[in-house]
């Protein structure tokens, strides 16, 4: 067998891991492998969980807009004018015919 083969064999057999001064240095970079996974999975699951909660933030505002804009459509129709005066009418009250006059008190001391 040639060489290059049987430094293949050897690693598929995995006496890289085992034999040798330089196992120890393997074993560091697989246990650095795998943490290294390990951080890329949380990190996955944590962007997964933040785009989960920020679609619910947008459906959230997207409702609090079409209720701002129900109730502004119902303020404005209340503070008509000709609201305000069907509503007075009710009461018994009417609109005057007269402006309104400004009192001026003059006090002296």
């Amino acid at each position: 067998m040639s060489k290059a083969r049987k430094e293949i064999m050897n690693v598929l057999r995995g006496r890289f891991l085992v034999e040798g001064n330089e196992a120890v240095k393997n074993w560091t970079f697989i246990l650095f492998l795998f943490l290294l996974g390990v951080v890329m999975i949380s990190s996955s699951h944590s962007a997964d969980r933040k785009v989960y909660e920020i679609a619910k933030l947008n459906e959230k505002v997207n409702q609090l807009k079409s209720e701002f804009v129900e109730v502004r459509s119902k303020l404005q129709k209340v503070k008509l004018e000709s609201t305000l005066l069907e509503q007075l009418k009710s009461n018994g009250l009417k609109q005057s015919a007269n402006p309104p006059q400004k009192i001026k008190v003059i006090v002296k001391e």
